[in-house]
C-alpha cells in the first residue's frame, strides 16, 4: 500500500510539473501576444500564484517521493537512470528559479504600465523573451525525467 501511495504522489507531482509548466507558458504567451499591459498584468498575477501554489509544491514533493520510492523498492540512487533524473531535475531548477523571478518582474512592469496607461516597455519584452527561451530546456528536462521514470533504462 505504501508503494502505491508513494507512486501515486510521485506521478501526480510529475503531472503537475508538466501541466502547470505548459499551462503557464500558454497563458503568458497568449497574454503577451495581446500587447495589452492590463491583460499581461492580470495573467502574470495569476501565473505567479499558480507557480507558487502548484509548481513549488511539486518541486518539493518530487525528490521526497522519488527518494522514498527508490528506497522502498530497493533501487540505488546511483542507478544510471536515477542519476540522470536528478541531473535533469537540477537542470529544470536552474531554469525555473530565474523564470519565477522574471514572472514577478514582468507582473510588476505590466502593472505599472497599466496603471500609467503606457505600453509595455522594452525591459518587459527583454524579460519575456528570456523567460520564453528558458522554458524550452526546462520543459525538455521534465519530459526527459518522465521518460526515464517510465522506461528506467539500464
Amino acid at each position: 500500500m505504501i508503494y502505491f501511495v508513494l507512486k501515486f504522489l510521485h506521478i501526480v507531482g510529475a503531472t503537475v510539473l508538466l501541466g502547470t509548466g505548459a499551462g503557464i507558458a500558454f497563458f503568458m504567451l497568449v497574454a503577451h501576444r495581446t500587447g495589452n499591459a492590463t491583460t499581461v498584468a492580470a495573467v502574470a498575477r495569476i501565473v505567479v500564484i499558480a507557480d507558487f501554489v502548484f509548481t513549488t509544491t511539486a518541486v518539493i514533493t518530487q525528490p521526497i517521493t522519488g527518494v522514498a520510492l527508490a528506497w522502498y523498492v530497493g533501487y540505488s540512487l546511483w542507478d544510471r537512470w536515477i542519476v540522470w533524473s536528478i541531473v535533469l531535475y537540477l537542470v529544470t531548477g536552474v531554469f525555473w528559479l530565474p523564470v519565477v523571478w522574471m514572472q514577478m518582474e514582468m507582473r510588476k512592469i505590466a502593472t505599472d504600465a497599466a496603471v500609467n496607461d503606457e505600453p509595455l516597455p522594452p525591459r518587459y519584452h527583454t524579460l519575456f523573451w528570456t523567460w520564453f527561451y528558458c522554458g524550452f530546456p526546462a520543459f525538455a528536462a521534465v519530459l526527459g525525467i518522465i521518460w526515464l521514470m517510465i522506461t528506467r533504462p539500464v
